[in-house]
């Protein structure tokens, strides 16, 4: 890495020391705005991922309309301004937008990285309180430092050997992940014992009025319904965000040992994600609930994460921009009820099984961290332009 800095500090000094030329994106490359699929369009599997800027596919098409190698921009919803580059042909979706450099003066692996870098300040820049929404402007305003290509050239291949250690470390833990999940789902397929459906052991606490905006420094804990998906694993009892005194004594809480649910996202994979809260009394935002039960909180965390209740969430989503699962069929589903001690028991097995591929401060988990913290850096470091 030092033998490599030192080269492109060279070839600033010899190309740029005085620094370099800042352009408006929308100057250098065409933004354009995917294309809505009917949501009875899509497959669970196909030729080409469907997708809206963020990481996960709202499904499967047997089209596509953008090619390999192409930044995609979430435009819409919790993932607004996330950044991604495509490796393979897909379709983009109504909420993506689709970045294309349209001269020579760019590398279009480096403004990805430009991009990516600025990746938080896209995400700030986002409007809206029920369905948030990256505006056009801000990509097109958006300003783009044009070092020569040499110096570009040599960025993407140090920022490139980082992304590629990430994505070997990725594939490791993914594999993990399915072993566990094999194993969660046969343990939690439980014979010989009663089915219960939600409502009989328990209620929804629907959230209200909670917006991004509210979020102070300190005060009361607060959950908003996006981090379930984007920020929390699969339980918690700190929050990342708070608010004030005076607004909590409107909004409705959540209690120790609820388990968070999201009413809302983009995608089937994210809606009606569980997140057991083992914390003190928080507030909950709209589009969000509390599910109060007279179980153990970490065993019905983990049967909401089954692929079981995967495909019943499946059969019953409804939207084809925003995915929602009515609250009458989220307390419908059964689930199996053993005595509280061997509920506890599972909860002991599945804790270690889960800490192995989800704990950031050991295994896996903590290199991938390590290298991502290790990458961002770099990047930032590397991608600090003076202005000419």
């Amino acid at each position: 890495m030092t033998n490599r800095q030192s080269t492109i500090e060279k070839l600033i000094s010899e190309l740029c020391p005085d620094g370099v030329v800042f352009k408006d994106l929308e100057s250098l490359a065409s933004i354009e705005t995917g294309t809505q699929l009917n949501k009875t369009e899509l497959s669970e599997i196909g030729d080409y991922a469907v997708l809206n800027g963020g990481i996960n596919p709202s499904g499967y098409y047997h089209e596509y309309n953008t090619i390999e190698n192409t930044i995609a921009i979430s435009q819409g919803g919790a993932s607004a301004g996330y950044v991604n580059f495509v490796t393979t042909k897909f379709w983009a979706g109504a909420h993506c937008f689709v970045i294309k450099p349209i001269t020579d003066e760019i590398n279009n692996r480096f403004l990805y990285f430009i991009l990516k870098n600025a990746q938080e300040k896209l995400q700030n820049a986002k409007l809206g309180a029920g369905i948030p929404g990256l505006n056009k402007k801000e990509l097109q305003n958006f300003k783009i430092p044009i070092p020569p290509l040499a110096i570009q050239e040599e960025i993407v291949k140090i920022l490139n050997s980082f992304t590629e250690l990430e994505a070997e470390l990725e594939a490791e833990l993914e594999a993990r992940k399915k072993q566990y999940k094999y194993y969660r789902d046969d343990l939690l397929n439980i014979k010989d014992v009663e089915y219960k459906a939600l409502g009989e052991i328990g209620e929804f606490i629907r959230g209200n009025g909670l917006q991004k905006k509210d979020f102070t420094e300190t005060g009361v804990g607060c959950i908003h319904y996006g981090q379930i998906y984007t920020y929390y694993g699969t339980f918690a009892d700190k929050t990342k965000t708070f608010v004030s005194e005076e607004l909590a004594r409107k909004l409705k809480k959540a209690q120790k040992g609820d388990v968070l649910i999201a009413g809302v996202s983009e995608n089937i994979e994210d809606v009606c994600k569980p997140l057991g809260w083992l914390g003190d009394e928080i507030c909950i935002s709209g589009d969000m609930f509390a599910f109060r039960h007279n179980q153990n909180t970490k065993f019905i965390t983990y049967l909401l994460q089954t692929t079981n209740f995967h495909k019943y969430k499946e059969r019953y989503a409804q939207g084809a921009k925003v995915t929602r699962v009515k609250t009458s069929r989220i307390l419908d589903y059964k689930i199996p009820v053993p005595p509280l001690k061997e509920q506890k028991r599972i909860v002991s097995i599945l804790d270690k099984f889960d800490a192995l591929v989800n704990d950031i401060s050991i295994g896996l988990p903590a290199e991938l961290k390590a290298r991502r913290s290790q990458y961002e850096y770099y990047r930032g470091k590397l991608l600090s332009f003076k202005t000419l």
